[in-house]
């Protein structure tokens, strides 16, 4: 079994180059240090450093075991949090994980209630496509043929159509609903950061309408984008969720024939399903999609 304080001495030592600063940063003196490694090296039989100078270099099996420590020391943060709340008399936590216009629309009104009924409930929202692991509580745009694994429950929340962003003075703006092909000579505004299911809807709807979109400004987000439209450079196309409040220069238009949709679904693992604050989040949810009037089911659908 590997000691743990010497595999922190480890990390320590490969992170700063330094037996001093090492030293210094954990609070030993540099002689400890250099017994801890000296002990470290005895126990797993390898050679983790190398003279280099007058200091140390690691050497590869000693940068590939501090790196494999991460995981490990990242359960042992997971672990002393617990404690923590534990200790302070929390009741636990609750993760939450959402899409950018998820959570512009919906995680603050759900926070603010959560934190109102619960407050000694910690909240982490994580954007998963950022960070590892799996929420407790997962607000995600459904992929066609990526499926979610048996240990979570799955709930549509909402259809989202995408509608087409332009300037009050576009032709465009005169009706209330315009055919997808129609806008297939026009120059369109990029505005997804990567390729994924939002991105996929739009060009699966483009390509049923026998064309694909002539981008002529690449932006990662919808305001960016829709800062581009009012230049009269272009129009966008946006999920409605993510279009928020529009400046008085831009307005929206309905696509028809067909429709690109998205669908909004929250996954909520098994093993907190039954936990008070989880059911309220998915009554938060559901309830800011009825109040936000997102159909449950899309007049088109996309596949």
């Amino acid at each position: 079994m590997l000691d743990i304080p010497r595999l922190r001495v480890l990390r320590a030592v490969v992170a700063t180059g330094s037996i001093r600063a090492s030293a210094s940063a954990l609070g030993y003196t540099p002689s400890a240090v250099s017994q801890q490694l000296a002990t470290l090296q005895r126990e797993t039989g390898l050679q983790l450093f190398e003279r280099s100078g007058r200091g140390i270099e690691p050497t590869a099996a000693g940068r590939t075991l501090a790196a494999e420590a991460d995981t490990l020391f990242e359960a042992f943060s997971r672990v002393e949090r617990v404690v923590g709340d534990l200790r302070a008399g929390r009741v636990g936590s609750l993760s939450i994980g959402y899409f950018a216009s998820a959570g512009a629309a919906w995680m603050a009104p759900t926070v603010a209630a959560l934190r109102a009924e619960f407050p000694d409930l910690r909240l982490d929202l994580v954007l998963p496509e950022f960070t590892r692991g799996d929420p407790d509580i997962d607000v995600f745009v459904e992929e066609t043929g990526v499926g979610r694994p048996g240990s979570v429950d799955v709930h549509r929340l909402a259809a989202d159509p995408y509608l087409a962003v332009v300037r009050v003075d576009d032709p465009l703006a005169e009706v209330p609903e315009v055919p997808l092909a129609a806008l297939a000579e026009r120059p369109w505004v990029d505005n997804e950061p990567r390729e994924g299911a939002c991105r996929q809807v739009l060009l699966n709807a483009c390509a049923q309408a026998g064309f694909s979109p002539g981008f002529v400004v690449e932006t990662h987000d919808y305001r960016t984008a829709m800062s581009f439209v009012a230049t009269g450079i272009g129009l966008t196309v946006v999920p409605a969720l993510g279009i928020g409040e529009l400046p008085e220069d831009l307005t929206t238009v309905a696509l028809v024939s067909p429709t690109p949709v998205r669908y909004l679904s929250l996954a909520v693992k098994k093993s907190i399903a039954r936990h008070p604050a989880a059911r309220r989040t998915v009554e938060l949810l559901e309830g800011l999609v009825r109040a936000a009037g997102h159909p449950d089911e899309p007049q088109y659908a996309i596949t």
